[in-house]
């Protein structure tokens, strides 16, 4: 980055075999997409997994000037050592995580997660996960969705200009099944923390191996909750939204969903079965931002 002086936010994003993907992910991670900020404020660090098509760093970096590019040369097909690689390269205090760089963001992620850093103490900032497309992945595969039909649909709204418009041509995914303003998700597609509580926590538990790294947000979710005196923070008409690109979990057919593996894995890691959080107190839960009219249809009414 230009300049002297330490962004406030960090973003580390994990790509593998992502060319397509990454061009919409990246660009959603701009200044010329993302509201109300300025390049200063934050990094973006792109790791490419030791990508058989790896992306090139002017590619990467000509996003803008606080973007810049590392190839994580690994053995290990899960992101997790990649992860906590980024995290030991970042300059800001916060310290936000894509695993899956897939996946476009709405245009109000960054300066809203800067907001809640600014507001509380300890914040672990999260936001809801959408599928591209008329169903989930795994489901709308079967029924001819692909990179393809993507394309077509994501050119069909102007969505590089009013990235909210995304919600009108997604679905929401059900480890995000509670809606907006319902609680937490049941895994992290993004979240920003202290960079210092990250390091703290040991960072993402590179013993999860499995091919996209399993349960691994949903254990390093599991462990950030236990964290005493946590604010948890919801970014409300925000979100990431998955592209279709033949992902480990969110795109297998339901018959072939890996489930059962990464549940075998956290077993044998934590040597207890997984079990889902318990939803906190609604009291206990601060709700940033503002639902756009897109997205309304996703608010929890119970």
């Amino acid at each position: 980055m230009n300049g002297s002086t330490d962004p406030k936010l960090t973003i580390v994003v994990i790509c593998f075999n992502m060319q397509r993907e990454a061009q919409r992910t990246l660009y959603s991670l701009s200044c010329d997409y993302q509201r109300g900020v300025s390049p200063s404020e934050y990094q973006v660090i792109v790791i490419d997994n030791n990508s058989s098509s790896p992306l090139n760093r002017e590619f990467v970096e000509g996003f803008g000037e606080n973007f810049e590019y590392h190839f994580f040369n690994t053995k290990s097909v899960s992101p997790a050592e990649a992860i906590n690689f980024g995290a030991d390269l970042a300059k800001g205090k916060m310290l936000s995580c894509i695993v899956d760089g897939a996946r476009i963001l709405s245009p109000g992620v960054v300066q809203n997660s800067l907001l809640a850093a600014e507001t509380f103490d300890n914040p672990l900032v999260m936001t809801l996960a959408w599928h591209l497309g008329p169903k989930e992945q795994n489901f709308s595969m079967l029924e001819g969705y692909d990179q393809a039909e993507e394309d077509q649909l994501l050119a069909s709204v102007n969505w590089q200009d009013d990235g909210y418009k995304l919600f009108d041509v997604s679905t929401q995914a059900s480890s995000s099944k509670v809606g907006i303003k319902g609680g937490i998700p049941e895994e992290l597609s993004y979240f920003t923390i202290k960079k210092s509580l990250f390091l703290e926590l040991g960072g993402f538990c590179d013993q999860f191996q499995s091919p996209g790294g399993g349960l691994i947000n949903h254990d390093f979710l599991q462990r950030a909750m236990r964290v005493d005196e946590l604010d948890l923070v919801m970014l409300v008409g925000e979100g990431s939204f998955h592209q279709f690109h033949g992902g480990i979990a969110t795109n297998a057919k339901p018959e072939n969903n890996p489930w059962a593996l990464f549940a075998q894995e956290y077993l044998n890691i934590r040597g207890a079965e997984f079990k889902l959080l318990t939803q906190p107190a609604s009291t206990d839960i601060n709700y940033i931002g503002s639902i756009p009219q897109s997205a309304q249809r996703f608010i929890n009414t119970e």
